[in-house]
């Protein structure tokens, strides 16, 4: 009776599948999706199947069940290509990575992060592992997953598959997958599938721009692109399946980022436009994935983002120096933005554990993190509480325990000074919204200052740009990065931070960080939970960018650990609950990585090799004079 139910239920989902997933009939290109889908939700039925009738005590079914999660895994990847970009939020329902996220993407950031349910394929794996397995919780993630997939079937969806756009759209998200993605493990719990399963989606992808290709003779991959990518499918083939001996360095350097090259090259040239908010960030003109133009993360400029004429930006940028290093910004004149973010500190402060307080009782919570590079965040301050650079400089002014100055005393202070008022009246030519100088004038000089000093390459750049060759140790430590040592499920390509494709929100991770290095007890830090209260939250902080970080120690948020190697070592042994701290929402895996002396010297060459070509300029000698004769005495930089 079983079988001939499973046969029932194969046949009426074929039926239902070919009604859901039609589009214009003879058309080589909308049957080859059309197939695709048909063969992922006949997998997901059999699965189901399965999950729903197995015993889950018995290691024989739960093996009958894990294969059949890997048929189903395969059918995915056949269809990946289209499904991650055509409908994003579904997808989370067919391998969401987490049962749980909270998001605030980045054309949604003014609103309340919302909360996101996973489902689907990854977490049917995870939960084969757990404890208390029950039928009817493994069978809802699959049948999630199965009325996601019919999702795809919608006019609004099939429809884009009418015009070229959309594929040289959902081309660019597969190459930034696969260079941030597909080869770390990050939505694969078994390693030993990730290289397999890379391996089969690339076949399957080729037979796409074939079909893709006859189907649109006029908008066609170019000749150079697919003899690459045809050069890529051998490389993998000859490729080790163990992640751990993959060669992600080369797979990226000689393959993926040239592709994606090609493809931004024919965005540009068959005039592609896109429709969706997923590309609300991407630059279409970036030739590179590690170009630092690739997205678009903060808005440096604020209130004078129309501003484009050059001697206007250099004039709003000498004075956004200016008051960078100007202590009247402070309540007590005696404290400058330059106090916590020193320039030859890479604009953090290296020298304590945590800034002082502004009434000098003690350490503030939380370690200063670098102004460089903080633009590719979607959220900024270790909690994400900002969306803009501008509301954090405003909120760091006004902080009782940093600078302690109100708006009032600022713009008072700032324009009882001749030089500052005659610079802010000619710029305001450039923001005709506003007739008079404003607060947003003064905070958006600063950051525009600071912000440049974010678009500097690294060694690891000029290299995946073939400008330069990277020394093979920085190489080894690059491929444990991405695969042994798992650092690229969490800092992904190419800010090494916690953006992933396609680069529309910042993600938060809970590493159970200690309160001090004997591991007494955890940090009481809760972090993101300060800012949206949820279990999931709780001691989750923003993932950094690992650019630099060789410079700007200590690290992690309360500044715990005094080197690169401490922090390694965290990370080796499991973070907080790896060590014997309580962490049940860890999002870190608790188990040891089991790194060599050698792979930890190997890990820190790569790192160091984000170290960054910056030129860092000195201090300003003098700030300008005020008409309040007690404010002349104040020094660039602050006095603490």
């Amino acid at each position: 009776m079983r079988k001939g139910y499973v046969i029932s239920v194969l046949l009426i989902a074929i039926s239902l599948a070919v009604i859901s997933f039609n589009t214009r009939s003879g058309r080589g290109y909308s049957d080859d999706y059309n197939s695709k889908l048909k063969a992922f939700t006949v997998s997901q039925l059999e699965l189901l199947e399965e999950a729903r009738h197995a015993d889950l005590n018995n290691e024989k079914d739960i093996a009958a069940v894990r294969n059949k999660i890997s048929e189903a895994r395969l059918a995915m990847k056949a269809a990946d290509f289209w499904m991650r970009y055509l409908e994003p939020l579904a997808y989370k329902k067919i391998n969401g990575p987490l049962p749980v996220e909270w998001e605030t993407e980045v054309f949604e950031k003014f609103e309340k992060p919302y909360r996101r349910e996973g489902a689907g394929l990854t977490l049917a794996a995870l939960y084969l592992e757990e404890e208390n397995r029950t039928n009817d919780s493994l069978a809802s993630l699959i049948r999630l997953s199965l009325n996601a997939t019919s999702t795809y079937g919608t006019d609004s969806i099939t429809s884009e598959l009418n015009t070229h756009h959309h594929f040289f759209l959902c081309n660019r998200l597969f190459l930034l997958n696969l260079a941030a993605i597909y080869t770390t493990g990050f939505e694969c719990p078994d390693k030993e599938k990730v290289i397999p399963e890379l391996a089969a989606m690339l076949t399957v992808v080729g037979s796409i721009y074939r079909a893709y290709d006859e189907r649109f003779p006029s908008y066609v991959l170019s000749p150079a692109y697919l003899e690459l990518y045809n050069e890529l499918v051998a490389f993998v083939n000859k490729q080790p399946r163990d992640i751990a001996q993959f060669d992600h360095y080369q797979f990226l350097r000689a393959y993926v980022n040239p592709l994606f090259a090609l493809n931004q090259k024919m965005i540009l040239q068959y005039h592609v436009v896109s429709h969706s908010l997923i590309d609300y960030t991407l630059n279409k003109k970036a030739a590179s994935i590690f170009d630092k133009q690739l997205y678009n993360g903060q808005n440096t400029k604020g209130i004078f983002i129309r501003v484009n004429d050059s001697n206007a930006l250099a004039e709003i940028e000498h004075v956004g120096k200016l008051l960078f290093y100007d202590p009247m910004l402070s309540g007590n004149n005696m404290r400058s933005c330059a106090s916590c973010h020193k320039s030859e500190h890479y604009f953090t402060d290296t020298l304590q554990r945590a800034p002082q307080r502004y009434d000098k009782t003690g350490l503030l919570a939380r370690n200063a993190p670098s102004l460089i590079n903080c633009v590719y965040n979607h959220l900024v301050m270790l909690d994400g509480k900002h969306i803009s650079l501008q509301d954090q400089t405003k909120a760091v002014i006004g902080n009782a325990s940093e600078m302690n100055c109100s708006e009032a005393d600022v713009m008072k202070k700032v324009l009882s000074c001749r030089e500052y008022k005659r610079t802010f009246s000619r710029l305001l030519a450039y923001t005709p919204q506003e007739k008079e100088i404003s607060y947003s004038h003064i905070i958006s000089a600063i950051t525009l200052y600071y912000g440049k000093f974010s678009n500097a390459s690294s060694p690891f750049d000029d290299a995946m740009n073939k400008q330069r060759e990277l020394d093979a140790t920085a190489v080894a430590g690059f491929n444990l990065f991405m695969g042994k040592a798992q650092c690229a499920t969490c800092h992904f390509v190419p800010q090494f931070n916690g953006v992933k494709p396609p680069y529309v929100g910042s993600e938060f991770e809970v590493l159970g960080v200690p309160a001090d290095t004997a591991y007494s007890r955890l940090s009481p830090d809760e972090g993101r939970h300060g800012v949206n209260a949820a279990k999931e939250t709780r001691n989750a902080f923003r993932t950094g960018s690992l650019r630099n970080a060789m410079h700007t120690a200590p690290y992690m948020h309360n500044g715990v650990f005094r080197t690169i190697n401490e922090v390694i070592e965290f990370y080796n042994t499991g973070g907080g609950a790896g060590h014997g701290l309580l962490v049940p929402n860890q999002t870190l895996a608790s188990d040891s990585l089991h790194l060599t002396t050698t792979e930890k010297s190997e890990l820190v060459a790569f790192i160091r090799s984000l170290d960054e070509h910056i030129v860092f300029e000195p201090a300003p000698e003098k700030l300008p004079r005020s008409g309040i004769k007690a404010l002349n005495k104040r020094k660039p930089g602050g006095e603490y």
